[in-house]
């Protein structure tokens, strides 16, 4: 058996050779290769000649037999076949061109059994390999005779040699132009290991030649079943062969993923309670080495006390993890400088419980949940949250307890100072038998000293956690009163919820500060207020009230019964809403039927029922309050009054200030004396009006008048008569406007007044009401009848474009006809004269 390189010698004929990308000498050389092969086998056919049919025929037969006969080599893209060995002794026995339709069908034969080569490669290996080795081999063969002396050994040798070289020396050299690598080593690797079959294939053909010579040629066909058991054989040798390299590689893979796993296994608790730790330091910003601490001490405190190796395990992982359940509480009541609220407090105590429920879940091989939950239980019965005392608590909360007290109490905190060592060590031991197991307490005052040296030693820095979490626990003791009515709710989540509504309400108020700080108005931040508020406390409506002198006013109200709310006009100290801003006091769970001018409907299942009521207390005092309401009974918690008095602490001041901004902006654009509208803010309108006018093609008339005579009520009656005048004529020219006129005062005695689509004639008309009205005031004032008006008018789009110009001509007529009046009456003041701009 031999190796075929050139019919499936992959990476040369059947990878290279389809490549998009083969570099274009590469494929030169394979053009001229195929070329070379088809010259070489037109010349052959041309010569054909044939001295015994049969035998070429049975030759053919046997070769093409032989060359189905392949196998695929291990490792590599090539396949060996045995028709070589006809094709050899074709070339010693027959013609050029019986030789060379043998060996090219031969070939074509092993190309296509069973696959479907490309058309190149099949060309590249018969027409090309094949063709030309065949020639090459049959010259050197029969030229080379008499040069060894019709040694028919010697030119077996010599035609084997030629046949390997011309068949893998051209494989090679495709592989190197198209990898670009060294033709040398691709030969040496590739194709090498094959040219001992060669030989040994010349030494069978010398054998079954020489046969031949004494028996006939029939004797070869004999080879044909010694070559299928070769086959065979091998076949079965190599299939054994890689069968036995899969099962080492899996058994390898196999003993590899055992003892990963067994290592993994065994550093899994490590790395859980590790990471578990990082978690719960990666939040708390106050107590860098306190887990580090604790676990140095309570282990020693442990093994001090007699402890078995797995109780150790247990404590030394509830020393990390013992917090863990911070993370159901939120940062900024971790992270508190003073005393907690009695909300922030409850919420505080729930992190033992969902810290043991997180590590229920690790499933340790080792107590530590129940440790972690009962690490704030007290001796005497008074801890939380299941009220343990005495041998009830488990001995590695005992221990755990009081170092984690100790170390709090020799850290450094937002709201205190560190104590020293031996202070705190001595408000420890002032616990013992009340808060700690005097046991515990007797091995700390022993040793506190040498377990402070040893968790120097070994500090690594770390940083802390935090949680929040909906449920309440009952036991334990509360901080000083923070508000007015709880309604007892409990609302109970898994902890999972709980660390997501931490999260989210963290999130939430993050948000909602950047709102209040970008916006100046109240509407508009008191919407998104409403609108992030609705994640973290589920309310039906929502209403800001303002405190306007005894009254709270409805700022913004959104959700149900909107007309309801909107209506409610609260005196301050009756109702809900009164007696939250009479005392500065939250409610929850009011019943919003006692406000003053709530409708009760009986029909309606949907009125509110429940009621959620916090002041909104800014830097002068009572800004106002805010309420929210639902339609079942006692549904907000001391959770949610919590949360609400976290969002008003931070709206109260915007409140406050957006109040102040409102009541600046509105005096900037009021007249001070008169109470309508100045010239600023007539400029803002005359704006606006051109651009409506300019949408809708509409007109618009602007009015400009002055009191004649008003120089002489400041003279000879003194300017607060003048004042009182200019207030009269103001108030009743508003009043005798229609509701979408505008009136402004330009200063002095200026009027401007701003009529959208008034006629020419509308606007002598009222020129003369005006005037009546000036004199009006005047004898009411005064009782004087010296004062009256002049007025001009000017129309858009006829007499200006734009405020300007529209101005300037009713000013222009305003001032003609006071000029007229003058000229006509010899005075000025006597009676009123309209003049209506007019473009020249």
């Amino acid at each position: 058996m031999v190796s075929e390189p050139r019919v499936e010698a992959g990476r040369a004929a059947g990878g290279p050779l389809v490549e998009d990308s083969m570099p274009r000498r590469a494929v030169l050389f394979v053009t001229l290769v195929i070329s070379a092969g088809v010259a070489a086998l037109g010349t052959s056919l041309c010569h054909w000649e044939s001295h015994d049919l049969l035998k070429f025929i049975c030759y053919l037969v046997i070769a093409i037999l032989g060359s189905t006969m392949k196998v695929k080599l291990p490792g590599m893209d090539s396949t060996m076949s045995v028709h070589f060995l006809f094709v050899l002794l074709s070339v010693l026995e027959l013609s050029l061109s019986e030789t060379m339709v043998i060996g090219c069908t031969a070939a074509l034969s092993q190309c296509l059994w069973k696959q479907k080569p490309e058309l190149v490669k099949v060309a590249f290996n018969v027409l090309g390999l094949t063709s030309l080795a065949i020639y090459t081999t049959y010259s050197v063969y029969h030229q080379a005779s008499g040069l060894l002396r019709n040694s028919t050994p010697l030119l077996l040798v010599a035609a084997a040699c030629t046949c390997f070289i011309s068949n893998t020396a051209p494989l090679a050299l495709v592989i190197a132009l198209a990898e670009r690598r060294p033709l040398r080593g691709i030969w040496r690797e590739t194709y090498f290991w094959s040219f001992p079959y060669y030989l040994a294939g010349a030494a069978v053909v010398g054998l079954i030649s020489f046969c031949n010579r004494y028996i006939g040629w029939q004797s070869a066909l004999l080879v044909l079943p010694i070559m299928y058991w070769i086959y065979r054989s091998y076949h079965l040798y190599l299939g054994r062969l890689q069968d036995e390299k899969r099962r080492v590689e899996i058994e390898e893979m196999h003993v590899r993923a055992e003892k990963r796993h067994v290592e993994e296994v065994c550093a899994l608790h490590l790395r859980t309670i590790e990471g578990l730790a990082l978690a719960i330091d990666a939040k708390d910003h106050t107590t860098h080495a306190h887990l580090h601490r604790v676990r140095t001490y309570a282990v020693e405190v442990a093994r001090d006390m007699g402890l078995s190796d797995s109780e150790l395990d247990a404590l030394r992982a509830a020393a990390l993890l013992h917090d863990i359940g911070k993370l159901a509480v939120p940062d900024h009541i971790i992270n508190k400088p003073g005393r907690l609220t009695p909300e922030e407090f409850e919420k505080m105590k729930i992190h033992p419980v969902v810290g043991a429920e997180i590590l229920e879940k690790v499933a340790f091989p080792y107590p530590v949940a129940p440790i972690v939950r009962a690490h704030h239980e007290r001796w005497n019965g008074k801890g939380y949250p299941d009220g343990l005392k005495g041998e009830e608590i488990p001995v590695g909360a005992r221990i755990l307890a009081a170092v984690d007290c100790l170390d709090a109490l020799a850290s450094d905190r937002q709201y205190r100072k560190a104590l020293p060592l031996e202070e705190a060590m001595g408000a420890v031991a002032a616990e013992s038998g009340k808060s700690f197991d005097p046991q515990v307490i007797k091995v700390l005052q022993r040793r506190y000293l040498e377990l402070e040296e040893m968790a120097c030693q070994g500090m690594e820095e770390k940083v802390k956690a935090q949680l929040s979490y909906q449920q309440i626990i009952e036991r334990g003791e509360r901080p000083g009163a923070g508000f007015a009515m709880d309604g007892g709710h409990r609302n109970q989540t898994d902890f999972l919820s709980s660390i997501a509504s931490a999260r989210q309400e963290a999130h939430t108020l993050f948000e909602l500060s950047q709102d209040i700080g970008n916006s100046l108005s109240l509407d508009e931040t008191l919407s998104l207020v409403a609108m992030r508020l609705r994640k973290l406390v589920p309310y039906d409506s929502f209403v800001a009230f303002i405190k306007k002198g005894d009254l709270l006013l409805p700022e913004f109200v959104t959700g149900d019964h909107f007309r309801l709310l909107s209506a409610l006009k609260i005196p301050v100290g009756t109702g809900l809403c009164g007696w939250v801003a009479q005392n500065a006091r939250p409610i929850v769970n009011g019943n919003p039927a006692v406000e003053t001018g709530f409708v009760h409907d009986p029909l309606d299942s949907r009125e509110p029922k429940s009621a959620l009521v916090v002041p909104l207390e800014g830097v002068t005092g009572l800004v106002g309050v805010m309420a929210l309401y639902q339609a079942t009974a006692d549904a907000f918690t001391s959770d949610h009054l919590r949360i609400l008095q976290v969002v008003t602490s931070r709206v109260a001041l915007f409140v406050e200030n957006a109040l102040k901004f409102r009541e600046a902006e509105t005096s900037a654009t009021i007249d001070y004396l008169t109470g309508i509208a100045n010239a600023r803010a007539l400029s803002l309108h005359l704006e606006q009006e051109l651009a409506r006018c300019n949408r809708e093609s509409g007109t618009m008339a602007v009015m400009v008048c002055d009191l004649d005579g008003f120089k002489q009520i400041n003279d000879c009656y003194g300017h607060l008569a003048g004042d009182k005048v200019l207030k009269q004529f103001a108030a009743a020219v508003t009043s005798l406007c229609r509701e979408y006129d505008y009136t402004a005062r330009m200063g002095g005695d200026e009027f401007v007044i701003v009529a959208p689509n008034m006629s020419p004639e509308a606007v002598s008309e009222r020129a003369v009401l005006f005037s009546d009205m000036a004199k009006q005031a005047g004898v009411e004032v005064c009782g004087a009848g010296f004062l009256s008006l002049s007025l001009g008018a000017a129309f858009y789009p006829k007499d200006g474009l734009d405020a300007e110009q529209l101005l300037a001509e009713a000013d222009r007529a305003m001032y003609a006809a006071k000029q007229r009046h003058y000229e006509l009456t010899g005075s000025r003041g006597r009676n009123g004269f309209v003049e209506l701009a007019t473009v020249s």
